[in-house]
């Protein structure tokens, strides 16, 4: 990491950006975000807003990572995404799937508040019947369900030929349990963790519990690619590279990280710019032929302009990037 630059430095390159969604995705229907710009290139700031300012203060270490270091040596010169399907209705499906050219692989948010089982299953079928059947399929509850509801959900869901599901109950102690809840009734769907690696204050104990087969790894809420990629030899578990839905800048940085893992056995969740209203970037990261491809990524100045933040947000975002920077240490790293 390198040496903590000034807030005011951070400040003066400061762009508070809000990008309306073109679906409502993990609750949220315009992205807020700060970008700013250093001596490496641009990097990103868009912790959610209920997120508290130590957890916060990870995703600032990102972004500043960033603008200002070298990012490690790529071991391949192409990363495979899937296609993001957000909790909408199954006639919505082939028009959301239509956003990811080319991708194989598709993840389908389920355990939506409001939503059931069922709307779930239909969503599942809808995304098989429109990827057909050699397609791989994943799904995330983001930790909404207990180890009792998450068995059954899996159970009705393997008949679409689950790759694996991502956080489906919310505690580590929870997917283990799961697991053997499972093994024990022959439901052969592997288990990710997401949220219990990025949010946890350990995020070695998913593998040393025996709680996931694979885990899922966010440049921004671990605190950049070099954490990131020492927690993936950590676990010595497979790693998948998702976005914290961010813009084309953390698209880039998720990439890089992806390129760099020295394995890389899945699709990875960094296609989703194409659930923007529109990016920050003139060329934007969106998957060509199912594909990212590692490069920077330059905000383009009218795009800032016409995506700017109400004066209210603007200075929010700079209030909460200011108190995330004063609990980094001098090398840019969360206290």
């Amino acid at each position: 990491m390198t040496d903590l630059p000034p807030l005011a430095a951070l400040l003066e390159r400061a762009h508070v950006i809000a990008i309306p969604m073109r679906v409502r995705f993990r609750g949220v229907d315009v992205r807020e975000a700060v970008v700013f710009e250093g001596p490496a290139g641009w990097g990103e700031f868009a912790p959610f807003p209920e997120y508290g300012d130590e957890e916060a203060a990870r995703w600032l270490a990102a972004g500043i990572e960033e603008a200002y270091a070298a990012r490690p040596a790529p071991v391949r010169d192409a990363v495979p995404v899937n296609a993001t399907v957000p909790a909408v209705q199954p006639e919505r499906v082939p028009e959301v799937l239509s956003r990811f050219e080319g991708c194989t692989t598709a993840k389908i948010k389920v355990a939506e508040p409001g939503q059931t089982l069922r709307d779930d299953l239909n969503r599942l079928a809808a995304v098989r019947d429109a990827m057909g059947p050699n397609a791989r399929i994943r799904i995330d509850a983001n930790g909404a369900w207990d180890v009792e509801t998450a068995t059954e959900a899996l159970r009705r869901s393997a008949v679409y030929g689950i790759e694996y599901a991502e956080q489906p109950c919310a505690t580590v102690d929870e997917l283990a349990d799961l697991r053997t809840a499972l093994a024990r009734n022959a439901i052969d769907i592997p288990i990710a963790a997401d949220e219990s690696i990025r949010k946890a204050e350990d995020p070695i104990l998913v593998a040393r519990k025996g709680a996931a087969d694979l885990v899922v790894v966010k440049v921004a809420p671990l605190g950049g690619i070099v954490r990131a990629l020492e927690i993936v030899e950590e676990c010595g578990l497979p790693a998948v590279v998702s976005s914290a839905l961010d813009t084309s800048i953390g698209i880039s940085a998720g990439v890089a990280l992806a390129a760099a893992l020295p394995a890389l056995e899945h699709a990875c969740g960094l296609g989703t710019v194409g659930l923007f209203a529109r990016d920050i970037a003139g060329e934007p990261m969106r998957p060509e032929g199912g594909l990212l491809r590692p490069r920077r990524v330059t905000a383009e100045p009218e795009a800032l302009t016409a995506l700017a933040a109400a004066p209210e947000r603007r200075q929010w975002w700079r209030e909460r990037m200011a108190r995330c920077h004063a609990l980094l240490d001098h090398a840019g790293v969360p206290r």
